[in-house]
């Protein structure tokens, strides 16, 4: 089978055959792989002295060089991305959660019966409750111990505020297509490639 020098085929056994080498970023010498070294340079690394570096495809998906429509320009021995991301709150739409007209609901149990009522609360009288039986309306309201008869108050407003939590673990996500995993091999043999 005639090839070009620097082909890169798939093949679907485990090693690279006669006249190839994996694609496993190995480190060749120039003076052995001379015309080679002509067609790939250091574009895959190596000091361009003595050694140069064949590309390397393990656990890499090769992409065509150049810029596609809209997309990132790649070149020739680029590597880039990852296989996990972790997202941050940066990388998500803005979003809005309003906390405006909100009705809340509250149940105050007063004392019926007020052990030791007094007409402004203190530290042991802190509890509203009712007044004394047969005492005036403005007469002891405070108590020692809390009511268990549910009271609605009418008229009073209250202040929400807080922060909005929304749970999560930071586990990175994975960015890995489906893949099946074959084995690149270049052509360390073959014909040299003339341009057009």
């Amino acid at each position: 089978m005639d090839v070009f020098l620097g082909s890169i085929q798939m093949f679907g056994f485990n090693f690279a055959p006669n006249g190839w080498a994996l694609c496993n970023g190995q480190l060749l010498n120039i003076q052995q792989y001379n015309a080679l070294f002509a067609l790939l340079g250091t574009t895959y690394g190596g000091n361009g002295q003595q050694s140069f570096g064949l590309p390397n495809l393990q656990s890499r998906l090769p992409i065509a060089q150049g810029t596609g429509p809209g997309l990132t320009t790649r070149v020739m021995g680029e590597a880039s991305g990852t296989e996990h991301v972790s997202i941050l709150g940066s990388n998500l739409p803005p979003q809005a959660i309003p906390t405006t007209g909100l009705t809340v609901s509250t149940t105050i149990n007063l004392a019926s019966v007020a052990s030791n009522p007094v007409t402004a609360p203190t530290t042991t009288n802190a509890y509203i409750g009712a007044s004394v039986p047969g005492g005036p309306p403005s007469a002891a309201i405070y108590s020692d111990a809390q009511g268990t008869s549910p009271v609605a108050l009418k008229g009073a407003t209250t202040t929400i505020g807080g922060t909005l939590a929304i749970p999560g673990s930071g586990v990175p996500v994975g960015t890995m297509n489906p893949y099946l995993v074959v084995n690149f091999s270049i052509a360390l043999q073959g014909l040299f490639p003339s341009r057009n």
